[in-house]
């Protein structure tokens, strides 16, 4: 039986191109196959390397490059020397260019920031979920942003509306009988946001709150000088603390986002 060599070539790092020499490769037992790639080819210098090593070892040359120009020319060279080529992405792309009606962007290596992107999302929201309602003080010195405020000024919600937008958040409920946690004041101000709603909204939303639970809403939580000393609080901490405050009584907490993310991007 000839070995064969496989010779995978592309401008981003090849794992594609690998992976489909591999799958057929697999169904000959693929035991005395070498796969060798060439990852990050972006010259003709590098493409003419492949080419000899090609034509010295009778093997053949599968590519997943997205330049017009590089493709152009190891077609031009393989055929120069009846190398044998597959071109993994080359015709999609141009077909669907022709459907599109629209030209690619020819820029390597795009699909794998798409995964680094997606990631990084489900880490974040990981991340939110972890270090919801002050569960553990840690996360507040690994955030990228740390929200504070009185039971149901919408910090959970806030926190995982930040998160699929890649942001680290921790949240941290703030109540009279209950020292925060003193990272809190080792993190730089800039980094936390805190949420203030009036003493009457947030009166409405516990008391609707309860009676969704089969509670008397006539209960402590929803006491409006309960509800007023608690806010009190919540001013001298965020004063102690030096954050920016953001009024939520009447804000959806894509509004609220939009202002902290805004805020963030601007301090970058």
């Amino acid at each position: 039986m000839t070995r064969p060599f496989v010779y995978v070539v592309s401008d981003s790092v090849g794992e594609t191109a690998e992976l489909v020499a591999k799958a057929v490769i697999s169904q000959f037992n693929g035991k005395d196959a070498e796969i060798k790639r060439f990852p990050y080819i972006e010259d003709f210098q590098h493409i003419d390397e492949v080419i000899s090593l090609a034509n010295i070892n009778n093997g053949i040359i599968i590519y997943t490059l997205v330049k017009p120009d590089i493709r152009k020319y190891i077609n031009n060279q393989a055929e120069r020397y009846n190398i044998w080529t597959l071109d993994i992405i080359g015709p999609l792309m141009d077909k669907l260019q022709n459907i599109y009606g629209k030209i690619p962007l020819y820029e390597p290596g795009l699909v794998r920031k798409l995964d680094e992107d997606y990631f990084k999302k489900v880490e974040a929201i990981e991340f939110a979920v972890k270090y919801d309602d002050g569960r553990d003080p840690r996360g507040i010195l690994k955030a990228d942003i740390i929200l504070i405020g009185v039971s149901r000024t919408s910090k959970t919600p806030l926190s995982q509306y930040l998160a699929h937008k890649r942001l680290k958040v921790a949240n941290v409920p703030l109540v009279p009988e209950v020292d925060p946690p003193e990272e809190l004041f080792k993190v730089s101000p800039e980094k936390c946001f805190g949420l203030r709603i009036s003493p009457e909204k947030l009166n409405h939303i516990r008391k609707e709150r309860l009676i969704s639970l089969g509670l008397n809403d006539e209960a402590s939580y929803a006491n409006i000088e309960r509800i007023k000393a608690e806010i009190e609080y919540f001013d001298k901490i965020s004063q102690k603390i030096g954050c920016q405050v953001i009024d939520v009584t009447n804000k959806a907490v894509e509004e609220t986002a939009n202002i902290i993310i805004s805020e963030v991007q601007n301090k970058r």
